[in-house]
């Protein structure tokens, strides 16, 4: 992973390692994320979709193979004839994606979770997972700051 490109991938990553929610290894995944977690159009797209496609039939198409691309990249699409077919026949997917929540949904099978109004999360959600986490990880690092420091003495060895 490397470039703008990877930016969602590796959002996901963080994501995934912080709900404690695996992702499906089956989805390729492209696109810029912005400050707001909207997935960005991203150059490409038609070589990168092509590529992976190619491996998934070099290994064998099981029909659960797919690719994660922005949303705003569709317009954008020309792919070959062989990899319409597929996506037609169900033997390969390509799914648009508009924001980070939308593609977390994809690669956990669970939902990302929007806000609420006193700004927790809607329970069992990616979103509420990853707040779960962060506050706990927040309070053990409080309590870490409150310990009472060793003094140097302590830690001395006699001679």
């Amino acid at each position: 992973m490397e470039g703008d490109s990877a930016s969602s991938t590796e959002l996901y990553a963080i994501l995934s390692a912080l709900a404690d929610l695996p992702v499906k290894q089956n989805i390729a995944v492209t696109g810029s994320v912005n400050q707001k977690g909207e997935v960005q159009a991203i150059g490409g797209v038609n070589e990168k979709i092509e590529g992976f496609y190619e491996l998934c039939k070099a290994k064998g198409l099981k029909g659960d193979q797919s690719v994660m691309i922005p949303k705003s990249n569709v317009q954008d699409l020309m792919l070959k004839e062989e990899v319409v077919k597929a996506v037609s026949e169900g033997r390969f997917h390509i799914y648009p994606v508009g924001n980070i929540d939308e593609g977390i949904e994809i690669l956990t099978g669970v939902k990302g979770g929007e806000r609420r109004k006193d700004g927790s999360f809607e329970p069992n959600t990616v979103n509420y997972k990853v707040d779960q986490h962060l506050r706990e990880m927040a309070r053990i690092m409080a309590k870490f700051a409150e310990a009472p420091a060793r003094t140097k003495t302590s830690s001395r060895r006699k001679k």
